[in-house]
């Protein structure tokens, strides 16, 4: 191959990646909007008083929380059998899911810190995916120990629904979870930025994959979010 082709090949794929990261964001952008807008629906409505019974939360948000988790890891599993459309709606169909899930948090949250956490968790999620995209580094040793963490935080989470957890505790729970879905964008910026060269071309693959890295990043922001306005709402 000539140095004419090599650099056109090049440009090429530059032009190409950025087509593909745009359709990424694009979609989890659309994803966090459907999120807000669900929450914001099940305030104004009183939808919020069915996730509600006796002071603590309702059978009906366990369901629909527990539900969405299995949704996000079927979909995962089932990303590249699925028509990309089809990833897609199931995308907005999980942001949705989430939407409901994250409203009692929204819910005893002043204004303040709702906008700080947004801001804080949207600063830091640009912070780590450029660094994921720009490091040469390695980061695929984080994989086992994030996946642990994510785990650990799950399971943390079921336990607290059986017994009380005192504010400390809860205060290192948000911290760790901070950390790892941080530490989760830069890992899913890498590997997206390593499978669309190893993939390679715009077949029914590389939007399947990008609808895929929509889902991790958006679970990465969504998941930052909630842990730092439980933060916040934890000191005030």
């Amino acid at each position: 191959m000539t140095q004419k082709q090599n650099i056109l090949s090049k440009n090429q794929r530059s032009g190409g990646i950025e087509s593909y990261f745009r359709r990424i964001f694009g979609l989890m952008a659309a994803a966090v909007g459907i999120t807000g807008l669900t929450t914001f629906v099940m305030l104004i409505t009183g939808g919020w008083m069915a996730l509600i019974h006796n002071g603590g939360l309702s059978g009906a948000y366990y369901l629909i929380a527990f539900g969405g988790l299995a949704l996000s890891l079927w979909a995962q599993a089932r990303a590249f059998h699925m028509r990309p459309r089809s990833a897609m709606w199931l995308l907005f169909l999980y942001s949705v899911l989430m939407g409901i899930v994250i409203t009692p948090l929204v819910l005893v949250s002043s204004p303040i810190s709702i906008l700080l956490a947004i801001v804080l968790a949207a600063i830091m999620f640009v912070c780590m995916t450029l660094f994921g995209y720009k490091t040469v580094k390695d980061l695929s040793f984080l994989g086992t120990f994030l996946f642990l963490g994510m785990i650990g935080l799950i399971l943390v989470g079921v336990v607290s629904i059986f017994v009380p957890l005192g504010a400390t505790f809860n205060t290192i729970v948000c911290l760790i979870g901070v950390l790892v879905f941080a530490l989760f964008a830069a890992y899913d910026m890498q590997n997206l930025k390593n499978a669309y060269y190893v993939l390679g071309g715009d077949g029914d693959t590389k939007n399947q994959l990008a609808v895929l890295g929509a889902l991790h990043m958006y679970i990465s922001f969504i998941a930052l979010f909630e842990y730092i306005l439980s933060l916040l709402n934890s000191r005030n």
